[in-house]
């Protein structure tokens, strides 16, 4: 058996037990006995139980991976936002197991893999709706808005709470983040300049022969400080 082949055995056995009986369920014997391996190579492919774990979820949500993945992207990159944010709370809904384990068990300055991947999905969403000129504060407070109150959601409705409440969260962080909707513009009609300063600064990167290295930082940087204003007004 090459270590290739034992990583993924184990990696599979991992996953199905904590889908079937969560993480009580993911033992060194269970998962030696299930893959077919001896449990030092358990330690020798991951290190720790951890780091099984970790590998467990990230395999469980390839799922929800691929199906992101295959889909085309909605025509109004805010209903894409929308429904990349439906697609994560019911992938962690369906499978509460490997939701609590990317999310229910924090650490200080360590992000799960899988929690990592999700963060970086809503910002690819996050930065078209930026592109589109919709976006009213920066991408990387829209994104980490996005995915904190998913998450939040989720881990409520594992606990049974009120189905409705996804889509009364989404809606509210949508105001909060996205302009031209009529919630939107009741909230904060006066962020033109913002989502300008916003949209042009996710396009930056794309801004290749016109401007000095130099010259783009310094950009970059006073853009920074228009969306940041929304964030931290001062007086005139």
């Amino acid at each position: 058996m090459t270590e290739t082949s034992a990583r993924d055995r184990i990696v599979r056995a991992a996953a199905a037990l904590l889908a079937e009986g969560g993480r009580e369920a993911v033992s060194t014997r269970a998962v030696s006995r299930a893959a077919g391996v001896q449990a030092p190579a358990i330690y020798r492919q991951f290190g720790d139980m951890r780091g099984l774990l970790d590998a467990a979820a990230s395999y469980g949500f390839a799922a929800y991976l691929h199906a992101q993945a295959a889909r085309e992207p909605a025509d109004d990159p805010v209903d894409d936002l929308r429904r990349g944010w439906d697609m994560h709370v019911g992938f962690g809904v369906a499978n509460p197991a490997f939701h609590t384990l990317m999310y229910g068990d924090p650490r200080p300055g360590v992000r799960p893999t899988a929690a990592r991947v999700a963060a970086d999905i809503f910002r690819q969403l996050v930065v078209r709706v930026a592109e589109a000129g919709r976006l009213r504060v920066d991408v990387e407070r829209a994104a980490e808005m996005t995915h904190a109150a998913s998450c939040g959601v989720t881990l409520t409705l594992i606990q049974g709470g009120d189905p409705a409440l996804s889509e009364a969260t989404r809606e509210a962080v949508v105001a909060a983040v996205c302009a031209d909707s009529p919630a939107a513009r009741a909230l904060r009609p006066t962020d033109r300049p913002v989502r300008h300063a916003v949209a042009l600064r996710a396009a930056l990167a794309q801004v290749t022969g016109d401007l000095t290295d130099a010259e783009r930082a310094l950009l970059a940087e006073w853009l920074d400080r228009i969306a940041g204003a929304r964030r931290h007004p001062t007086s005139p």
